[in-house]
């Protein structure tokens, strides 16, 4: 048995997902009216077998839940639900037979025929898998709803602790992770505004003394609004932040988990914030002003549901163990009912002209050459263009340069902020290029003239 486990030790807890697409595999065979392949009966009894020994293990991952005294079949439901997150490609499976489920979940009924229980074993499987059944009570699995095509989930971080994947590879539901890295001596913002942006970390840099040492009331959070039109730093100052930190940055867009199911909102935004409780991460959920609108009468159900979500949000975020930052572009649309909610309110400006200047300076690559007449001063006096602008129309003459294969001259930086402008103009003439214009060349067609 010792040779058998040294030698299992290099497959670990993968043979189990393995195991669950094999026999999802077979399950398909039959349904297709064929027999499944004998390498693949083979491979299945393969599996079985490393199964049966990782289990038995002294060590085995699944000692790192609370698995203890749980059947052999209690642990073969566990594998087929923590299959859909542990190996995706079982969840693929899944849904082929699964025609009436959009989920890509199994259900008490679909194990029933997945894993060929007799009729004493589907009483087991309801004891362990119904509402408030064994599973759940042990907090490794979520029940949404009743019956036997409820779908069944994997508890909040259950997964990734039987594997022992670090936190920072989870991804909150909802959210996306924001992979930039940013410092503060990139920030372009007034003196000011950076000085409240380092006064938010205090929050959580001296949270220990303020609350455990000097009896501080507790708050969640803490809780930032940042205001300003697009591309003025927003996203980019929150990425300052989390690097300060060593934190990962998540954004959530809002537009993913409202719903017009009533009560799925206040659902998908429940799991958001299970998965992220108690993690060392930055959410961040951008154009809250969507949500966050001022209220105005309720004339039919869907207003008064539609308060219930907002009011349900922020409860959720002042509950939340963590910073949250809510971003907009509009914020005299947000109700002023919510300002007391947040810990810090930064408006982010469009940039002046020294900034532009600055701006114009970091975008550009560092390591490409420049011609002799780019003047950064000309540039950030001609168009009144924010930072994401900027960077945009940065990167543009850096590739028109590469093309012409020579240094990026004004007439790259003509043209790219050309393009940009043009994104949102549909009429633009080359007077709106101000000096720039006179390097703009003369093969850019201006669609605000005639030819």
């Amino acid at each position: 048995m010792t040779l058998a486990l040294e030698s299992f030790s290099s497959v670990g807890i993968h043979c189990e997902w393995e195991r669950i697409e094999v026999l999802a595999q077979c399950l398909a065979a039959s349904r297709s009216g064929k027999e499944p392949e004998t390498e693949l009966i083979a491979r299945l009894r393969r599996l079985q077998h490393q199964v049966e020994v990782l289990r038995r293990g002294e060590n085995s991952p699944w000692m790192r839940l609370p698995t203890e005294d749980l059947s052999f079949l209690g642990l073969d439901v566990l594998a087929c639900i923590f299959a859909t997150e542990a190996k995706p490609a079982v969840a693929w499976h899944y849904q082929e037979l699964q025609p009436g489920n959009n989920q890509p979940y199994v259900t008490s009924a679909f194990l029933q025929i997945l894993l060929a229980l007799d009729d004493q074993e589907v009483r087991a499987l309801q004891a362990l898998a119904g509402v408030h059944g064994e599973l759940e009570r042990r907090n490794l699995i979520e029940v949404e709803g009743e019956g036997a095509f409820a779908p069944l989930r994997p508890a909040r971080g259950a997964v990734a602790k039987l594997m022992g994947w670090p936190e920072t590879m989870l991804t909150p539901p909802g959210a996306t992770r924001v992979k930039e890295q940013a410092f503060w001596n990139e920030l372009v913002l007034p003196p000011d505004r950076e000085i409240m942006l380092r006064e938010y970390l205090l929050w959580l840099k001296h949270r220990h003394i303020v609350v455990h040492e000097w009896g501080g009331k507790t708050v969640g959070g803490p809780v930032a609004l940042f205001s300003g039109p697009s591309g003025t730093g927003k996203t980019f100052a929150a990425c300052v932040m989390a690097t300060e930190l060593g934190w990962p940055l998540f954004r959530v867009d809002l537009a993913r988990l409202v719903s017009k199911y009533i009560g799925e909102t206040e659902k998908n935004l429940g799991r958001l914030f299970d998965a992220a409780h108690g993690r060392k991460m930055i959410l961040q959920f951008d154009e809250v002003d969507a949500l966050m609108s001022k209220r105005g009468e309720i004339k039919e159900a869907r207003d008064r549901y539609a308060n219930m979500e907002v009011s349900y949000l922020l409860a959720r975020i002042e509950d939340h163990d963590g910073p949250c930052i809510l971003t907009t572009n509009l914020r005299n649309q947000i109700d002023k009912a919510f300002s007391r909610r947040f810990q810090m309110v930064v408006e982010f400006p469009r940039p002046d002209e020294a900034a532009r200047a600055r701006l114009w300076a970091l975008m550009i690559p560092p390591r490409a050459p420049l011609g002799e007449g780019v003047e950064l001063d000309l540039l950030a006096r001609s168009v009144n263009l924010t930072g994401g602008n900027i960077k945009n129309a940065a990167l543009h003459a850096a590739y028109l340069a590469a093309e012409d294969g020579r240094c990026i001259s004004m007439g790259h930086i003509a043209t790219a902020v050309y393009r940009e402008l043009a994104k949102d103009r549909p009429q633009l003439s080359r007077n709106e290029l101000g000096p720039l214009a006179a390097h703009l060349p003369s093969f850019v067609q201006c669609s605000g003239e005639r030819p």
